[in-house]
């Protein structure tokens, strides 16, 4: 029976667990990004958000509070001097799960697991760029009927066209047809 389960145990004896967990978030810290199983990263998030709030407050206390879950003193390094900068003024939510669709071998489903403020891909001024981008076609679709009706006003009908020129043409015709 599943009473009292409150979390998911991951098909792992719980030193296994904490040892996956801890390695998970080093690597997160570290690399900002990765990809795992959903599951996986659900209770990576909930593992990793105490420990990026934690590092807000540069204590030697909270220092070692994180190294406890981590055990990597680059990746304590890395959450106090530059995450917890960047995550600052946000009040929580600092990881975001993307799914990715379903591992090829077993059909697990996949995701990518993030810190929120360091993303390079999507979510900053281009997504505005975009929408001006669409904005602008409708415009010219517009545009372009316009000149339309107005090209056969603007044809000139003086053209000069210069006896040089009739000779090129011929020429060149002639030694297509050869």
């Amino acid at each position: 029976m599943r009473h009292g389960k409150k979390f998911n145990h991951l098909g792992r004896t719980t030193s296994h667990r904490k040892a996956m967990l801890s390695n998970m978030a080093t690597s997160l810290v570290i690399h900002k990004r990765i990809n795992t199983t959903v599951a996986k990263a659900k209770a990576l998030k909930k593992y990793v958000e105490p420990l990026v709030t934690r590092s807000k407050i540069d204590s030697t206390h909270n220092r070692r509070m994180v190294f406890s879950y981590l055990q990597s003193k680059d990746a304590v390094t890395e959450l106090f001097k530059e995450v917890s900068i960047k995550v600052g003024d946000r009040p929580g939510g600092y990881t975001r799960i993307i799914k990715t669709g379903n591992r090829l071998g077993d059909n697990a489903e996949m995701c990518m697991v993030e810190l929120v403020d360091f993303n390079e891909i999507y979510g900053r001024e281009d997504s505005k760029d975009a929408k001006k981008a669409t904005r602008r076609r409708s415009k010219k679709t517009a545009d372009s009927s316009k000149t339309k009706n107005e090209a056969p006003a603007e044809i000139q009908d003086n053209v000069v066209v210069s006896e040089d020129s009739l000779d090129n043409d011929t020429n060149q015709e002639e030694k297509e047809k050869e």
